[in-house]
């Protein structure tokens, strides 16, 4: 592949503006979603440019109630300037004030009369890791802040403040304030970014393929050319139809974080991070909460989260990073019994896909059945074999472990060959979900208990579960890899 020739001055330009319609798109993806999901306090409003608000207008998020949202989009072509103190406090290319005190500026006149505002910095500039402030950023939040406030007088975060400070025409402790709401939202490269506005296209119900997301922010760029610094959602909802985005319902969006943090945290009605509460040091590790930490009490925060979703939703999208049993819990949580339209964003060979329970199918897809006995007891133990098959983990596991279990029966495709491609598309997993369902109904009458062990694409263990009624109480094994194998995590009533 031939390397691409260094961007020229019109190139650094027009890539920046591409760089700020990017932001703004998002924040017209936010007011939408928002406001179909009835969401408490919705953006009403997005200003691009917006006049009145000083250097923090590149992309403003206008509510009812404040705060609002103001960014500043800064673009980079390459790592040669880290945001650090030098990068925030030198003068502007012109000699003009630095960025900080540009910041700082608005901020007093943002807040003038006692309100409040969210800031926000962003830029694909990553943090400089030996600076005495934005070192300490607070990863989940954006934040300086706690870590910029602790150290004595002769710290060097101390001695930073003072400069920072000075720089900003903002006493201590005003600095300290303005820290409290000023976010750096870095390094949002632009692959990262195109990345995660796809999948918050797909969470509002519109198409959400590398085209689509280009019609969306050209929409953007379109009307600032045409003058319209202010986008309500009647314009954004007109472009919308103009490109005929529309796919489906935008949704109220349900994060839960367990192996890594979810870019979409930010933008979800209610987000479960578990991230630092789950044992390992990277996301192919961690498989299992870190004592004293409990998979019950992380059943207890996943069952509670509907209540913690706007009033009256009815389309909800589960996003994140979690393994095959909390993926099962969510869809048995808004059980289809609900009347919940739950969706999944599947990553697969095709490419990510958002796998609804509401996508229709014409025929169930009976799943190959194989049986193995084990005469230990009235119990039974199913193997959901879809991305591989763990017949023999499972078998060892059971054998090893003396459970009451009377046979493992193991559920394959109708093919019969278990892959990370056997399952298509949502259509094709939805009725695999209720084949499979409809079976155990059948062979598991008269059973007490189950023990349910999943290998499977997550959106199919969301849909499994969001179709798991009628049935006995089922204990939920997660594939820990390291001690006995599996771990029993959940307890489903079913």
């Amino acid at each position: 592949m031939a390397h691409l020739p260094a961007p020229g001055p019109t190139s650094v330009r027009t890539t920046g503006d591409y760089y700020q319609w990017l932001v703004a798109w998002e924040a017209c993806l936010t007011l939408l979603r928002e406001n179909a999901a009835r969401s408490h306090n919705p953006v009403r409003a997005v200003g691009v440019e917006l006049d009145g608000v000083g250097n923090l207008d590149d992309v403003v998020l206008l509510r009812d109630v404040p705060p609002n949202t103001y960014k500043q989009v800064k673009y980079a072509v390459d790592s040669a300037t880290p945001v650090n103190e030098e990068y925030l406090t030198k003068p502007s290319v012109t000699g003009g004030p630095s960025i900080l005190r540009k910041i700082a500026k608005t901020w007093k006149v943002l807040t003038a009369d006692g309100g409040s505002a969210d800031l926000r910095l962003v830029t694909n500039r990553a943090a400089d890791p030996k600076d005495d402030l934005v070192a300490h950023r607070d990863a989940r939040t954006g934040l300086l802040m706690p870590k910029a406030a602790v150290g004595g007088a002769r710290s060097d975060r101390a001695k930073a403040r003072t400069r920072w400070a000075k720089e900003a025409g903002l006493t201590e402790a005003e600095l300290i304030d303005l820290l409290s709401v000023l976010r750096f939202d870095l390094p949002l490269d632009m692959v990262w970014y195109q990345e995660n506005l796809r999948l918050l296209m797909a969470v509002t119900g519109l198409r959400h393929d590398q085209r689509a997301l280009e019609e969306g922010v050209g929409w953007v760029a379109k009307m600032v050319r045409d003058g319209r610094r202010e986008l309500t959602l009647a314009i954004i909802e007109a472009g919308v139809a103009e490109l005929n985005l529309k796919a489906g319902p935008a949704r109220a969006v349900l994060s839960i974080a367990t192996l890594k943090p979810d870019p979409l945290a930010p933008d979800a009605d209610h987000a479960i991070d578990w991230v630092d509460r789950f044992d390992g040091d990277s996301d192919y590790t961690k498989r299992r909460p870190l004592s004293p930490n409990t998979w019950a009490q992380l059943q207890a925060d996943i069952e509670t989260a509907p209540g913690r979703l706007p009033a009256g939703t009815t389309a909800v999208s589960v996003t994140g990073s979690i393994r095959l049993a909390p993926a099962f819990l969510v869809g048995t949580t808004f059980r289809m019994v609900t009347g919940t339209d739950l969706a999944a964003v599947q990553r697969g060979r095709a490419g990510s896909q958002l796998w609804s329970t509401n996508d229709p199918f014409e025929t169930a897809l009976a799943p190959r059945v194989l049986e193995h006995g084990i005469g230990k007891g009235d119990e039974i133990a199913v193997a959901i074999a879809v991305a591989m098959n763990p017949t023999e983990d499972v078998l060892e596991y059971l054998r090893e472990q003396n459970l009451p279990v009377g046979k493992l029966i193991v559920l394959t495709p109708p093919s019969g060959t278990a892959n990370d491609g056997s399952i298509p598309d949502s259509t094709a997993a939805n009725a695999l979900a209720v084949g499979i369902r409809d079976h155990l109904r059948r062979s598991t009458r008269k059973v007490r208990r189950m023990h349910l062990f999943l290998a499977c694409p997550m959106g199919l263990a969301v849909l499994l579960g969001n179709r798991w009624n009628r049935l006995c109480q089922t204990v939920v094994y997660e594939d820990i890899k390291i001690d006995d194998g599996y771990e029993a995590a959940f307890t489903v009533e079913a």
